[in-house]
């Protein structure tokens, strides 16, 4: 029987088999960020030293300022990014500080300067870290213990997932995006629908999507309770890569090439379960309560049933979610801060203003020089949108960018929980095309509304 995807990463890192079902894994790649600071703690009391530095990347963003990065009056936040800088240079890991173009969020740094990779096995102390699995990797976030574990060892005790495809055949309509196509399979399958099993992504849709695109899918796979997502490699993944600073080059990269077209599943390869998709059925999706599974088609009326979820976010069932007034829009996360998704936002906002206070914070400094280079900037700050530096942001609601109590943000990350973006904060996720239609009318907007024929 042949293998899937999964499976044969699996099998070519398992080191050892443990007790209770548990294998011994071999990691390839190492992201580290701001938060990460209690491991080296941990490996420091243990009089521990780092196993394979240059398999490391550190980058801070979690607790980055958007704002005046040169002066950080905090003493805690300004602590971890001085101990991410000692504890990099003391092992020898390669460190993109705040001065630094190529500084950004871990898991739009990883992919732009080709560090991940196809049929690699990829790490975080993150669990978003599911991202990098768009290349055909096995990536997924881990604890701080396991940090730890992975700096001293470069390997990690887990636990093989079951298999779960997700068939997505067809054409997204224009004006639709990946993030409509995540949410929607995430209000399919449940916030749980993916527990216990390892997502790969397939089918023609899937297929059709670009890099970026495809990054945002894997990213939110982490909020369908899966440990990661995974996208089989082919040539839009190796055009990508090709010519990054971390990528093989020359007799390398052709060796590497040969290797990653071995990588996809099987034609005979069994799933444990499999779910299938129309494309052409998925309209703009929003979210309405508490868990990103709660998500709907921007025409759809709130539904009943989550009183506790309805409570908290001040609606009715039969409610109508398109109309609905925002406070504020927040473009940014690992979900939707690449190029990519800021050229739709400027195309949405060009000779618009926007009603509310919206901020663009893009996921890097190279992103954020590439967007400026296309003038992109211009067009936000022209549309009355905030232009800030790269970093997690009002995401996970650090240094101050936070939405008030009560109030609704229109936001293109990936948690809509209680409290995720500030005490009280409502949160309705999108795509970085509905959060533009938000900014210039104040409510939730069928972006295509607003679209050229």
């Amino acid at each position: 029987m042949g293998r899937t995807l999964y499976e044969k990463i699996w099998a070519a890192h398992e080191v050892a088999c443990g007790p209770g079902g548990r294998s011994l894994l071999y990691v390839d790649r190492h992201l580290i960020h701001d938060g990460s600071f209690h491991a080296f703690e941990a490996l420091s009391h243990a009089g521990r030293k780092l196993r394979r530095p240059d398999l490391c990347l550190a980058t801070p963003d979690h607790y980055v300022p958007t704002r005046d990065r040169l002066n950080i009056p905090d003493p805690q936040v300004r602590g971890k990014m001085e101990s991410l800088l000692a504890n990099a240079s003391a092992g020898g890991i390669r460190h993109f500080s705040m001065d630094d173009a190529r500084q950004g969020i871990v898991h739009v740094v990883g992919p732009e300067q080709g560090f991940t990779q196809p049929g690699v096995t990829l790490v975080c102390g993150d669990s978003h870290t599911s991202t990098h699995g768009a290349f055909g990797a096995i990536a997924f976030g881990i604890g701080a213990s396991e940090v730890a574990q992975v700096l001293a060892t470069q390997t990690l005790w887990a636990r093989r997932a079951k298999t779960l495809r997700i068939n997505v055949s067809g054409t997204l309509a224009p004006g639709i995006a990946s993030k409509d196509l995540i949410l929607a399979i995430i209000a399919r399958i449940g916030a749980a629908g993916g527990a216990g099993h390892a997502l790969e992504y397939a089918g023609s849709a899937i297929r059709a999507l670009s890099m970026e695109a495809r990054l945002t899918i894997c990213n939110m796979s982490i909020e369908a309770g899966a440990r990661c997502g995974m996208i089989a490699p082919d040539d839009t993944t190796y055009a990508y890569l090709a010519g990054r600073p971390f990528a093989p080059a020359g007799a390398d990269w052709d060796r590497a090439l040969s290797r990653w077209r071995e990588l996809p599943t099987d034609a005979d390869a069994r799933f444990d379960r499999e779910v299938d998709l129309e494309a052409g059925a998925i309209a703009p999706m929003v979210t309405w309560g508490t868990s990103p599974e709660d998500a709907l088609a921007v025409s759809a009326l709130v539904p009943e049933g989550k009183p506790d979820a309805l409570k908290y976010m001040g609606l009715e069932p039969g409610q109508r979610l398109e109309g609905l007034a925002m406070d504020r829009v927040f473009i940014g996360s690992c979900t939707n801060s690449r190029l990519e998704d800021l050229r739709v936002v400027a195309a949405v906002v060009k000779g618009r203003k926007a009603v509310i206070p919206s901020m663009v914070v893009p996921g890097s400094g190279l992103v954020k020089k590439a967007a400026e280079a296309e003038g992109l900037d211009k067009v936000f700050r022209e549309a009355g949108l905030e232009w800030l530096e790269p970093g997690c942001s009002m995401c996970v609601g650090m240094n101050g960018d936070l939405v008030d109590a009560g109030k609704r943000c229109a936001s293109t990350s990936n948690r809509n929980f209680e409290g995720r973006q500030g005490k009280g904060a409502r949160t309705h996720l999108m795509s970085p095309a509905m959060a533009a239609a938000a900014a210039v009318t104040g409510c939730i907007t069928d972006v295509r509304k607003l679209l050229a024929p």
